[in-house]
């Protein structure tokens, strides 16, 4: 009798292993096949970006060749005490005016600078390479970089760490007497998304930073180092734009220097 209960569980203990192999290999085999499928996700992802910077040459943008050059790869925009500005001045990609799209890129700015990148943003009349539109603010000293600021137009529609909606100006209001505190009157603020300080501790000061800007139908979205620092419903019908021109800036003020590179737009 002993015999044969040792034998029953040894036949048991068997199973158990055998079956604890069979459901160890089914589960590795799934996790290999879920890391595949995510993987191949992500790559037919990256694929659908195309790269709209060479590396080496402005092809297909147009600038200011004092201010605009290519440096160590980048795109780089930079003022000198010689070369002070009067007026923000734009490196303005050439081959579209993107409306719904997603962009990527890296960007390093020196503490003194103020840049951005602008889209879905219209030409300014009488003052060359100028735009006027949406803009990812990023800055030197990291106060405003990832919020959104319209250029000449409604400023501030959405401080870091704000999801907002925006209305329109009464009947009868021009466009810059909505505009007070450098701020859209119609900015609502719908939630917190983060607070200012903690999100703008992710961006690292003087080193290579990404930024990603997501614009679908009125819903716009900037994210620093894969952070989401602001969102924007646009329910302005009177001034919100469905596309436009896309352009990196160089902003009046002291010398400074700016670089962009492994800029990829997805439309």
């Amino acid at each position: 009798m002993k015999n044969q209960v040792i034998s029953k569980w040894l036949k048991i203990g068997a199973f158990s292993v055998g079956a604890m192999m069979v459901i160890g290999l089914v589960n590795s085999q799934q996790s290999a096949e879920k890391s595949s499928t995510d993987i191949q996700a992500m790559t037919e992802t990256e694929a659908s970006f195309k790269s709209i910077f060479d590396g080496k040459t402005l092809a297909g943008w147009e600038g200011d060749p004092v201010y605009w050059s290519v440096k160590d790869g980048a795109i780089t925009g930079e003022i000198t005490p010689e070369t002070l500005l009067k007026a923000n001045t734009f490196l303005i990609w050439q081959d579209g005016q993107p409306g719904d799209f997603e962009l990527k890129a890296e960007f390093k700015i020196s503490e003194s600078g103020n840049s951005g990148i602008n889209y879905r943003s219209e030409m300014v009349e009488d003052v060359p390479f100028a735009l006027k539109g949406y803009q990812a603010d990023i800055d030197g000293k990291n106060n405003y970089t990832g919020q959104n600021y319209e250029e000449r137009k409604r400023a501030t529609l959405a401080y870091r760490g704000q999801k907002t909606k925006i209305t329109s100006q009464p009947d009868g209001v021009g466009v810059r007497e909505f505009v007070e505190k450098n701020a859209w009157k119609g900015l609502n603020l719908e939630k917190e998304i983060g607070d200012r300080a903690e999100l703008g501790a992710l961006i690292k000061a003087g080193e290579w930073n990404s930024i990603h800007i997501v614009a679908k139908g009125n819903v716009l979205k900037h994210y620093v180092n894969g952070k989401l620092m602001s969102e924007v419903h646009d329910e302005d019908s009177k001034n919100r734009m469905e596309s436009g021109y896309l352009g990196v800036q160089v902003h009046v003020g002291p010398p400074m220097k700016v670089q962009y590179k492994d800029v990829m737009l997805k439309q």
